[in-house]
């Protein structure tokens, strides 16, 4: 498989069937909180940027891996006690329901974010 995607549509599409379905479905959540993001591929990851990088997504074997960033992860630690966690990361196990009004709420809460640090 490649690594050097130039869009999500072509991450994406190199995915098996089943993961095309999830990342389309997060990629479709995040259009829905933010539509004016940027679309991009960051380390090789799918990349929504909104006044400097808001979330990254990306498909693994046996999770999708959801990088909102540290501090979404503390704000959220509540939320997300049922998966794996690191730093800035969590983990959705693929054979289990994406939880998409998580990720649409951690998605405006980095756009909150975003939108506070760009005023200072």
């Amino acid at each position: 498989m490649t690594t050097n995607f130039k869009t999500i549509d072509e991450y994406i599409a190199l995915q098996p069937e089943k993961v095309i379905l999830i990342l389309e479905e997060i990629r479709e959540t995040i259009r829905n909180v933010i539509p004016e993001a940027e679309e991009t591929i960051s380390y090789q990851i799918p990349t929504f940027k909104y006044h400097g990088n808001l979330v990254h997504f990306a498909a693994y074997k046996n999770h999708i891996g959801f990088y909102p960033g540290h501090s979404a992860v503390e704000a959220f630690n509540d939320y997300i006690t049922n998966f794996a966690t690191s730093k800035g990361t969590i983990q959705f196990p693929i054979d289990e329901p994406i939880p998409l009004d998580l990720i649409s709420k951690i998605t405006a809460f980095r756009v909150k974010q975003n939108l506070e640090k760009k005023k200072k």
